[in-house]
């Protein structure tokens, strides 16, 4: 049995821009329906949503048999966590508030086998099938993405040494944190931030990395797309529930 191929990954290192949605229902069901709805890439947050291991597994599973690629956002930049997402099948990660090169650094280990990393080794989990792909050890780091976060001005300081970590496959802006540490508290758009990102972003590309954000409004994202971007979320199942919900029963309300 072969190691399944990480699709995701390979189209960032091919310059293909990828759509994706970010999931915080935690729920399998959701994961499957949004799996097959066009997406390249779903995001499952673990940072700021109610997700532990055990429901990023039963989401895995749900999607298996979808078109998007899962993308897995542990809850922080922790090396015991990333090693539980790696054995139940995880092949891409976007590791949150990434500061620096040695936090980068510590993001790319706890994902590969000694001696090129901390990941510890487990025999048959379902990351390898179980034990059916034989070669695992040897190739898994072939399909494993890391994707970082950089979300304070301190770590968008520091984007050429981040980018030039060996296994940083592309750097994620992360908008709402960034706006905070600028002092525009829930204003990710206001112009000074913007400036900012457009400015990291020109970085990341001109380090050769893929830049990466998240925006629910669709003008955003089709901005940022145009500056380069690579891996876009244009929106949240969280979102989509809660306008679409408001946007009906308001449709019904106002005819009564």
């Amino acid at each position: 049995m072969d190691l399944p191929v990480n699709h995701f990954k390979r189209a960032l290192h091919e310059g293909r821009p990828q759509i994706g949605l970010w999931s915080s229902l935690a729920s399998n069901i959701v994961a499957e329906v949004i799996a097959d709805s066009g997406f390249d890439w779903i995001l499952l947050d673990n940072e700021h949503a109610p997700n532990e291991v055990s429901g990023v597994l039963v989401q895995l599973q749900a999607m298996a048999a979808g078109q998007a690629m899962p993308v897995v956002r542990p809850a922080w930049n922790d090396t015991v966590l990333i090693k539980r997402f790696l054995d139940i099948g995880t092949q891409s990660f976007l590791v949150p508030m990434v500061q620096n090169a040695d936090e980068a650094r510590r993001a790319v280990a706890a994902t590969r086998y000694p001696p090129h990393g901390v990941r510890g080794v487990a025999l048959g989990p379902r990351a390898n099938r179980y034990g059916r792909v034989k070669d695992y050890f040897r190739r898994a780091a072939e399909e494993i993405c890391v994707l970082v976060q950089v979300e304070t001005r301190q770590s968008l300081a520091e984007i050429e040494a981040i980018a030039a970590v060996e296994g940083v496959d592309g750097i994620f802006i992360g908008p709402s944190d960034l706006a905070a540490d600028m002092g525009f508290l829930g204003d990710s758009s206001h112009p000074e931030v913007k400036r900012t990102i457009e400015d990291a972003v020109a970085r990341i590309l001109k380090c050769g990395k893929a830049p990466g954000f998240l925006t629910g409004n669709e003008d955003e994202a089709k901005y940022w797309l145009h500056q380069g971007c690579l891996f876009v979320a244009v929106g949240s199942d969280l979102g989509l529930l809660a306008r679409q919900s408001e946007a009906l029963a308001a449709r019904f309300k106002q005819r009564l």
